[in-house]
């Protein structure tokens, strides 16, 4: 062979060599390149599965729980939930001395159904509706109301355990009871007789939702059951009454708006006779 040819040989077998170390170098970035592709592909997978937070809203239960004032004092400090009949005279009678009991009514009425009223309204459907007339309105009359307005409600004696009472509000829906503090001064004082309501017992804490109509500082407190069970009233034939259920078809008002003036903690806005 001679010696051009034998060069050009060689310089072909070096370009071959060449060429395949360029193509072997190549195919090894490709690949480095390939997984850190794929790797990367993967995390950002990872990221949009990945849950997103999401802001927990915490419902208050004591929002939709109506707790009426019934006081002269309240309505002229303009508390939330008090209203005009505190300085009202209905029928030769201060609502302010006696409207408690028709307050739990009214809160019953309008936190357990889907409609709502004053505690006016409900003085005035108890006068249509039952042999009550006016002054402080007697159980068999509230009982005679609340079962008119759809409730099935009982009226109950003071349980001689507190366990057994402690149950029975744990069932209901709601309570009316009659506290003193000539049976327990600790937390009401100066109060021969005043009628309370109570909603949303919790049996963690053992303690329930007030309604105080006669008390703007106790009014919507959380209080241990059982000062409420050491206050209830034995002097009375009854000393609480329970509402288990509602029927909406059994009510027979159902009406549904408060005309009169009060302060509504829903707008703290004063709400205009119509």
């Amino acid at each position: 062979m001679k010696k051009h040819q034998i060069i050009t040989v060689v310089l072909i077998l070096a370009l071959m060599f060449g060429i395949i170390i360029y193509i072997t170098i190549q195919s090894q970035q490709e690949g480095d390149s390939a997984i850190t592709t794929g790797a990367q592909s993967v995390t950002e997978q990872a990221i949009i599965a990945a849950p997103q937070p999401t802001d927990t809203i915490q419902v208050d239960p004591t929002e939709g729980v109506y707790t009426f004032l019934q006081g002269p004092k309240s309505w002229k400090e303009k508390r939330p939930w008090s209203g005009i009949w505190g300085k009202t005279f209905m029928d030769g009678g201060s609502f302010g001395g006696f409207g408690c009991g028709l307050c739990c009514m009214a809160n019953i009425y309008s936190t357990l159904t889907e409609y709502k009223c004053s505690p006016v309204d409900m003085y005035k459907y108890a006068q249509k509706n039952t042999g009550y007339w006016s002054g402080a309105i007697e159980w068999s009359f509230m009982k005679d109301g609340m079962e008119s307005l759809g409730f099935a409600s009982e009226l109950r004696k003071k349980p001689d355990s507190y366990e057994e009472f402690q149950s029975i509000v744990a069932s209901s829906r709601a309570c009316v009871m009659l506290v003193s503090s000539n049976e327990d001064d600790s937390y009401w004082q100066d109060t021969p007789g005043h009628y309370v309501t109570t909603f949303l017992y919790d049996a963690q804490t053992d303690k329930i939702f007030l309604g105080d109509s006669g008390n703007p500082d106790h009014n919507r407190q959380w209080v241990k059951l059982r000062k409420i069970y050491k206050a209830l009233k034995t002097a009375s034939g009854y000393q609480f009454m329970t509402v288990t259920e509602y029927d909406t078809t059994k009510n027979k008002w159902k009406r549904n708006k408060i005309t009169d003036k009060w302060v509504d903690p829903a707008e703290l806005t004063y709400i205009a006779e119509e």
